[in-house]
């Protein structure tokens, strides 16, 4: 018994030790990306039996392309040649300073670089990520300077009946400090959820990053989930593990800007927080954009802060709930109260660039003060983390 309970012993160890050696076996032991001294990037991947192999980016040039929100502007591919030792490779022209994505196809299937460990899910959908530095690119880089804390909590939301996860960014010194601080609720767009401005909007470094030189004040950053029927996003909810998907029920029906008090509630009540209008700001992209327009105007005496990114400011058939009633009316009341920022930013491609200019508009005729940053580009997070990183300075100033 005693040589059975040893051999067993003995076995799972030898599983046990396998597992993390499986990671080293797959590594091919290749760099890729290489980012050169002059800002070209060389890819690289081993397969020996591919007939061809290419590597598509928002590094390369835009094509326009079909997608659930119609034609968008997407990321052209570029061809690797394979040198006598199977390995593809392709080096690109010096590139501008960005955080960018890509992926490979391998004959016709797309995937990861595996020698690439550094990824982000945007719905459905895994890319790989790499940073060229310089300029505003700074922002996105994890530099060495004091740090703030990302934290997910559970709160209470009796306008949906369930408890909700929730991504909060409270500055460098929050956790030593017995200030109260200001408060930017930060809103996703439709296939997003509370951790799409953490890892694809690079909130936490931005924040850090404007706070470390002095061009934004400290402030805490709530990022909620705008669908309404999850308790989380996929993989960390009660649902578990299941896949994501871009647009759900009751995203944009009102349901979300009408609970959306219980958000205010349960930050106000946790964190040290300045609670008053002229310390909260709220923002958004795309559909978040659009909730951030209704949230502000249904309870028009709230926020001091508003920014619309690339809002998906569209008729929809079922925007019935209350929050959407009285448009003009209680839109009136949230100018007549006063506020100290609207500011509305979209790229000059993107698919609601019409509806943002007819919103503008619309504006124009209230004589409603707004401000406006028109962008080069589409519907893309490049355009996104750029819109946050100038909202944020200009606000509690």
């Amino acid at each position: 018994m005693k040589k059975i309970l040893i051999l067993m012993l003995s076995a799972l160890l030898i599983q046990a030790e396998a597992f993390p050696q499986e990671a080293l076996f797959r590594d091919q032991n290749i760099i890729s990306p290489e980012v050169h001294e002059d800002n070209s990037v060389t890819f690289r991947v081993f397969a020996p039996n591919a007939k061809e192999v290419q590597v598509t980016g928002d590094f390369l040039p835009t094509v326009k392309i079909h997608s659930p929100m119609g034609q968008i502007d997407g990321p052209s591919k570029a061809a690797l040649t394979k040198d006598e030792n199977g390995v593809w490779s392709m080096k690109t022209a010096p590139l501008g300073p960005e955080l960018y994505n890509y992926s490979f196809i391998v004959d016709g299937f797309t995937t990861t670089d595996p020698n690439n460990p550094f990824l982000i899910r945007d719905v459905a959908s895994a890319f790989n990520i790499f940073i060229v530095g310089g300029g505003h690119a700074e922002l996105f880089k994890v530099n060495d300077i004091p740090h703030g804390s990302v934290t997910r909590r559970w709160y209470d939301s009796p306008g949906l009946g369930m408890d909700r996860r929730i991504t909060i960014y409270t500055p460098p010194g929050y956790e030593q400090s017995s200030e109260s601080y200001p408060v930017l609720y930060l809103l996703h767009g439709a296939g997003g959820d509370e951790e799409a401005w953490i890892n694809l909007g690079r909130t936490a470094q931005i924040m850090d990053n404007l706070i470390a030189e002095g061009k934004a004040k400290p402030m805490i950053v709530v990022m909620p989930n705008g669908n309404v029927i999850q308790d989380g996003a996929p993989g960390e909810g009660s649902r578990n593990m299941y896949k994501p998907q871009f647009m759900i029920p009751k995203t944009m029906d009102g349901t979300y800007e009408g609970a959306f008090e219980d958000i205010i509630k349960f930050v106000e009540s946790n964190y040290r927080v300045k609670a008053d209008k002229a310390n909260r700001a709220i923002a958004g992209l795309s559909m978040g954009g659009y909730h951030t327009l209704h949230i502000s105007r249904y309870y028009p005496n709230t926020f001091d802060y508003m920014g619309l990114f690339s809002a998906a400011i569209m008729p929809r058939e079922d925007a019935t709930g209350k929050v959407y009633s009285n448009f003009d009316e209680t839109l009136k009341a949230q100018m007549d109260n006063g506020y100290k920022l609207y500011w509305i930013a979209i790229g000059k491609t993107d698919f609601l660039y019409d509806a943002n200019q007819q919103y503008i508009a619309k504006l124009d005729s209230m004589k409603m003060p707004y401000e406006y940053v028109e962008s080069e580009g589409g519907h893309i997070w490049r355009n996104w983390r750029l819109y946050l990183s100038q909202f944020a300075p200009r606000l509690f100033q």
